[in-house]
């Protein structure tokens, strides 16, 4: 049967004919693919092209000029360069097409392993609690080792050969016709997508110092809480207890809840410190500096006599004490960051904001469907339901603090020092930890044998910072695993932590080594790892031998998670709010964005929040550091926590974590409603979380009565 030239090849070739002959984006070098030669160029290749390998191959021929087309410059060659160039790399048969595929899915595999491994190298000493940052660490750390790869690409031809052989796809596209495609179509596709823009080697390396920059600030964001007064000038919080912002401060403020004596008091007071991070009243000389005590509520500071975490300095060597705040430094680092970004976007001409890329691009998800299930939580009659039961069970009005409310978990019947003195002593070290991999894994439904081969690609080390996890990029590369580890063990957050980016290294290892394809490693987007992650880390209580898996604990589960869930959606979109609001205005200084942030973060509340709380005008969402240090992330981690409840529910079905894991994992890099639909049987989406918060509902009502 003849084939038609299909409509989206035919808007490629304007689409490239428009960047040759209109005017070119700002920064970016005009096409070379000139009108003058361009289109009589494609034209007669083609014809010489499709006398050689037949009528059957004019789809892809055509479709593989207008990609060359889209990004062909004038450094390039001219119009024999490029006829010359085509005539001599379009794979018109299938073996030569086959071969092609085979050795630019080995090479990209060696390629990104690689630099993946010295990537690791060079942040060691940012990313470990390793002793004090020098500046060649930061330098180290903010260098991207492949931020050339696009441009030498580009400039060899590589570059052009896998886009006029392999097929270059819009969202739009993948979601109408992905369907019916083979493994090694979707293949095809993502390799292809590596080549979806020509971005400068200098552009690459500025958003990578601008992240590594922002993210060393965040990791030595600290508050040494035992430096915190109360009003009356006591210290509430115990000695050596250093806390990060925001997640350390968070956790604490959360562990409170089960603590009655006092615990009240410590929330209130780490609101405020978390209120004055957001507003920059924080003064600069209490971050990370345990020679001063701090008053958050009055903001004033004075020298400490106490030493709980740095010897005295020698006799005047004392640094100053000042209430002068911070200098809006965490809105100035996220600012660079959007600049940074900024400077890609006349190279990416099918995605030309840092917003478009994230969600046509990074999630496969629109903005607009994404957007639209966040409100559908925060909307829910189930979520001012979940209000009042908190309420009710807290025996007061809910204040700010409480959108971090985990007293619903079983968890909440254990102390905090309970936890930490359990964990402790099972993890005195990371080693301790890698160590015990085995047991935890076996008790999650893992084979002793798969148990054994995770232990074997997994390393753990200790965080500077709160926690993260490295995935491989070759197979046979370990995956890391970071968290946490005080000098005298690991705490209960840091294994709480440990076991959320155990999630992590579990997808990494088994959707790299296990796959059919290296170009089909991972998973659909950050907020499938994410839901894998949360996965594992709500059974952190379970394998230390405290949860009990009742009904009514069960259903207790079902509303930590839809609340969590509910939280981290109003934070999103919080983050949406704030690159919208940069692209609208993108001369702003640290102050102006700052003020925006918190006008959106007080707006989101109203409007979401304080139907059910008492308060007006609250700031807390804007806390959230990766807003900072990350681009656009938090959206990940509310479709992450949907996710992860499909995921467990199909898990419940099928009786064992492990092989569900496995399998669905195995999926790889697939449209998002694709890979869940083979995973649980339906799209991503929040009805499935909304229905089981009712259940769950009804289910404590009725245990109440």
């Amino acid at each position: 049967m003849k084939t038609r030239t299909p409509r989206w090849i035919l808007s490629a070739v304007l689409l490239g004919l428009a960047l040759a002959c209109g005017p070119a984006p700002a920064e970016t070098p005009p096409s070379g693919a000139s009108c003058a030669w361009y289109q009589d160029t494609a034209a007669q290749v083609a014809r010489e092209l499709l006398a050689r390998h037949g009528d059957g191959q004019r789809a892809r021929l055509e479709r593989g000029l207008a990609q060359v087309g889209l990004f062909w410059r004038a450094e390039d060659g001219d119009a024999t360069q490029f006829a010359a160039f085509a005539r001599a790399n379009f794979a018109g048969d299938q073996p030569m097409l086959d071969a092609l595929f085979t050795r630019f899915e080995h090479q990209f595999e060696m390629i990104d392993g690689h630099l993946n491994e010295l990537a690791y190298e060079f942040r060691l000493q940012t990313d470990l609690e390793r002793g004090p940052i020098l500046p060649i660490d930061e330098i180290l750390a903010g260098y991207a080792l492949g931020a050339h790869l696009n441009d030498d690409f580009f400039g060899n031809k590589l570059a052009f050969i896998v886009l006029l052989n392999f097929p270059l796809y819009t969202l739009d596209q993948i979601l109408a016709e992905s369907a019916t495609w083979s493994r090694r179509q979707w293949a095809e596709v993502r390799l292809a997508q590596r080549f979806a823009k020509r971005i400068p080697a200098a552009v690459q390396q500025s958003l990578s110092a601008a992240v590594s920059d922002a993210e060393i600030y965040i990791s030595e964001y600290k508050v040494c809480m035992h430096h915190v007064l109360d009003a009356q000038g006591a210290r509430p919080f115990p000695a050596r207890l250093r806390l990060t912002s925001h997640w350390g401060l968070r956790d604490d403020l959360k562990a409170q809840y089960s603590n009655p004596a006092g615990g009240l008091a410590r929330q209130r007071l780490i609101q405020r410190i978390l209120e004055r991070v957001i507003d920059q009243s924080i003064p600069q000389a209490v971050i990370n500096n345990p020679r001063v005590d701090w008053e958050p509520i009055g903001n004033t500071v004075q020298a400490s006599p106490v030493r709980d975490l740095d010897p005295a300095a020698p006799a005047g060597k004392e640094p100053p004490v000042s209430n002068a705040a911070e200098p809006d430094v965490r809105y100035a680092k996220w600012l660079a960051v959007f600049q940074a970004c900024r400077k890609m976007d006349p190279y990416s001409p099918t995605a030309p904001t840092l917003i478009a890329r994230r969600f046509d691009e990074d999630r496969q998800m629109s903005e607009e469907r994404v957007r639209g299930m966040l409100v559908q939580l925060l909307t829910a009659p189930e979520f001012a339901a979940t209000a009042r039961l908190i309420e009710k069970r807290l025996g007061r009005p809910l204040e700010p603090f409480d959108i971090w409310y985990n007293g619903f978990r079983p968890r909440a019947t254990h102390t905090e020092a309970q936890l930490d003195a359990l964990v402790r002593q099972r993890y005195p070290t990371a080693a301790a930890f890698h160590d015990g991999l085995p047991r935890i894994l076996t008790r999650l439904g893992f084979s002793r044998s798969r148990a054994e081969f995770l232990q074997a690609h997994i390393d753990v080390e200790p965080a500077r910072g709160n926690g993260h996890a490295i995935g491989g990029q070759m197979r046979g590369q370990k995956a890391r695993l970071r968290t946490r580890v005080e000098t005298d063990g690991m705490t209960y957050q840091g294994f709480n932590v440990a076991m959320h980016e155990l999630g992590h290294n579990i997808e990494q290892t088994f959707s790299l080594n296990l796959v059919d394809h290296t170009l089909l490693q991972g998973v659909p987007n950050t907020a499938f790892t994410e839901g894998l992650a949360m996965l594992l880390q709500g059974h952190d209580l379970e394998l230390l031998g405290l949860a009990r898996p009742d009904a009514q604990s069960a259903a207790c589960q079902t509303l930590s998670d839809f609340w969590a869930t509910c939280e981290i959606a109003a934070m999103a979109l919080t983050d949406m709010a704030a690159w919208h609001w940069l692209y609208e205005h993108p001369d702003a200084t640290p102050a102006e964005f700052k003020a925006a942030v918190i006008g959106s973060a007080r707006a989101l509340w109203n409007t979401y929040y304080a139907p059910i709380f008492p308060q007006r005008d609250m700031t807390l969402l804007a806390v959230y550091s990766h807003m900072v240090q990350n681009v656009l992330y938090l959206p990940d981690y509310p479709i992450g926590h949907l996710i992860a409840f499909q995921v467990e529910e199909q898990m419940k079905k099928a009786g064992r974590i492990g092989p569900e894991f496995e399998r669905i994992t195995k999926l790889g890099n697939v449209a998002p409603d694709l890979w869940m639909q083979h995973a649980t049987g339906a799209p991503v989406g929040a009805d499935a979380m909304l229905h089981a918060a009712r259940r769950a509902l009804t289910e404590l009502q009725a245990g109440d009565k």
